[in-house]
């Protein structure tokens, strides 16, 4: 597929940023940070999706078509999750966790 690249190389990157968006997840406190590792946990599953997919079946599509299924799934999810962290800072006046966990009383 890709010259001098192997598909290790490319998994393995992948993972890399995949556990980035995990760590990112489990130790940020902002709402932002957590939306954006989110979206590197998505991005990683997108490109294994296109990359096993090529590597694997390379006449067949399925791959790039769950993958532009993600796609438009985290579009959506970010649309939704961005528009609530603007009413709660409208709200609150911050986008930390431990503030917005005060508003479930």
């Amino acid at each position: 597929m890709i010259e001098g690249i192997s598909i290790y190389e490319i998994l393995t990157l992948t993972t890399i940023i995949f556990f980035i968006g995990v760590y990112g997840f489990i130790t940020r406190t902002n709402l932002i940070s957590i939306l954006i590792s989110v979206e590197l946990i998505m991005n990683a599953s997108v490109v294994n999706f296109v990359i096993i997919n090529k590597y694997l079946y390379p006449d067949m599509l399925q791959g790039v078509l769950f993958s532009l299924f993600i796609i438009a799934v985290a579009a959506a999810e970010t649309a939704l999750a961005v528009s609530i962290i603007i009413n709660l800072y409208r709200q609150i006046g911050s986008v930390e966790v431990k503030e917005t966990e005060m508003m479930k009383n």
